[in-house]
């Protein structure tokens, strides 16, 4: 598929708006409501939507949530999505906190390669402030055991915030002299009414400088064709990556490969843009594929080539919260 000059082959897919964590950069402030369970896209249709957008050129599928692992069935629908032959590439971001040992190893079975755990914190008291759950070991333990299975690339996404993390950085960074992790630092993106204040925001030089206090000069990686926007480093000496996701510092709108399809079966372009397009409506009104292709292309006609978040009041935010649209 084509937007302007870019080729979108990557389809990011919330199977759900529901968590089992209650992140407070993440869940609105005032208190909400799930969507209804007949508003949320079946798992046949998603994959209808999948096929479709398939034979128009999508290789690379991210599932996302809410957290993707409350939805029951969820197992049963990825043994059904890795079976589509023009996917080359499958991943999943989770909490990892519904994850164990043998989990992991049935999704490497069925062609899984790659997590990319959401881990704010090192710190198991920190960890219950920022997610209201103490599950801090069950996240570690699915990381670790990933790890020992052999899954490679494993990503670490953590959103780095004034007194929420600073503190941690440089200790988070460390895990790429441990292990061989992909750590990403991730701007805070304001999305909706959260319970996060655009003064706690920390942008990627700031943790660039807390880095390299601690553990000396940083080396650019080049990056591989599906690296994704994240900058790429090395610490010297580690086996791990350093990443860093600049949405709002240096926006990477006219590189973004991606289309969204949310819990709510809406087809979003832009993460940062309320603009929808709503495909799962006419796909249950009896659409054909073909009126479905041409519902995808003219989502993307919306695609920004660039966004002006720093610039926007609190009225002219997304008006969505992460867990409805997926991250």
């Amino acid at each position: 598929m084509i937007a302007g000059t870019r080729n979108i082959n990557y389809l990011r897919i919330s199977v759900t708006d529901r968590c089992n964590f209650r992140c407070r950069y993440c869940i609105p402030a005032a208190p909400f409501k799930v969507i209804e369970h007949e508003r949320i896209a079946r798992y046949e249709e998603i994959l209808r939507i999948v096929r479709i957008g398939c034979d128009m050129g999508i290789t690379k599928v991210r599932i996302t949530g809410g957290e993707p692992f409350v939805r029951k069935g969820i197992f049963s629908f990825l043994h059904r999505l890795c079976r589509l032959p023009q996917l080359k590439d499958i991943s999943i971001t989770t909490n990892g906190s519904r994850l164990n040992r043998d989990k992991i190893k049935e999704l490497m079975d069925m062609g899984i390669q790659r997590l990319n755990f959401s881990l704010d914190t090192l710190v198991p008291e920190k960890f219950v402030r920022i997610t209201q759950r103490d599950r801090f070991q069950r996240v570690w333990d699915s990381i670790m055991a990933a790890h020992d299975l052999g899954m490679s690339p494993i990503k670490i996404n953590t959103v780095a915030l004034k007194g929420f993390n600073d503190d941690e950085i440089h200790a988070i960074a460390g895990l790429t002299r441990e292990y061989p992790f992909h750590v990403r630092f991730i701007e805070y993106m304001p999305m909706g009414n959260t319970n996060v204040g655009a003064e706690q925001q920390i942008l990627t030089q700031d943790i660039k400088n807390l880095i390299t206090d601690a553990h000396g000069p940083l080396t650019v990686v080049p990056k591989r064709v599906n690296d994704g926007p994240a900058k790429l480093y090395k610490l010297a000496g580690a086996s791990g990556i350093l990443g860093f996701i600049t949405p709002v510092s240096s926006h990477f709108c006219n590189e973004c490969n991606r289309l969204r399809l949310t819990s709510r079966g809406t087809l979003r372009p832009c993460l940062l843009s309320n603009n929808e397009t709503d495909i799962l409506t006419p796909l249950r009104n009896g659409a054909d594929d073909e009126a479905l292709k041409q519902i995808m292309v003219s989502a993307l006609k919306d695609k920004p080539l660039y966004h002006n978040l720093e610039k926007r009041t609190a009225r002219d935010l997304p008006l969505n919260h992460m867990t409805s649209i997926g991250g």
